[in-house]
């Protein structure tokens, strides 16, 4: 068996697909792709938060079978809302991604900067050492 067929736009492959975690392949993801370790956490986890709360009378027991399937359901609204943001970036023109990554580029350099002594207002800007003030003599 060849596997499903897949759009071109999916970012596993179907020979991947076998190598992937049971509770992804389950979900039938396509853009968000867990490891082993975070499908752990997603499924199990889910269970053992869901019995340590219900042990804590937080929750019924219902929640052991709500929960999990409550964070599927998330997991695979997050892969959904990512299959539409891929899509929509595909549908740009290369001349508007162009544009837009030139726009976002940062620039790094030196502005020029003229001290005009008007420019700050009780500042005087001078290299020459300044004078001690004269003391005026009580005397004079």
């Amino acid at each position: 068996m060849t596997g499903t067929n897949r759009p071109a736009w999916a970012t596993i492959g179907v020979d991947e697909e076998r190598y992937r975690p049971l509770y992804a392949r389950l979900l039938g993801l396509r853009f968000v792709n867990p490891g082993g370790v975070l499908c752990f956490l997603f499924f199990e986890g889910a269970i053992a938060l869901a019995v340590l709360l219900a042990l804590a009378e937080l929750v019924s027991w219902w929640a052991v079978l709500v929960l999990p399937v409550v964070v599927a359901a998330m997991v695979k609204l997050n892969d959904m809302v990512a299959a539409v943001v891929v899509r929509s970036a595909a549908l740009v023109p290369e001349q508007e991604r162009d544009r837009f990554r030139r726009q976002m580029e940062p620039v790094v350099g030196r502005a020029r900067v003229e001290w005009v002594s008007h420019s700050v207002p009780g500042v005087v800007i001078t290299a020459d050492p300044v004078p001690p003030p004269r003391r005026a003599n009580p005397s004079d």
